[in-house]
């Protein structure tokens, strides 16, 4: 039941970011749960593991490094776009 929690979380963080970000995550509910887990991982290397936490997540922390991740993905899959 802990995984499963953990992929309904990350893929709520990953939905999260992209509808701050203004970008649909690349991938679907697959993508979302990827770039939740991914952008989990990225905000607590880079900020830390604080505020609230659920299934393991801290919440915070987890949404500011998948907005991260989404932007970049969104600068770099646009990118590719013009030139091919």
């Amino acid at each position: 039941m802990g995984f499963l929690w953990s992929l309904i979380i990350g893929g709520i963080i990953g939905w999260l970011a992209g509808i701050i970000v203004g970008r649909d995550v690349p991938g679907g509910i697959i993508g979302n749960i990827i770039a939740g887990f991914v952008g989990a991982w990225l905000g607590s290397l880079i900020l830390g593991d604080w505020g609230p936490s659920l299934a393991d997540f801290a919440i915070i922390p987890s949404i500011i490094g998948a907005v991260i991740l989404v932007f970049v993905l969104s600068l770099i899959l646009r990118k590719m776009r013009k030139t091919a």
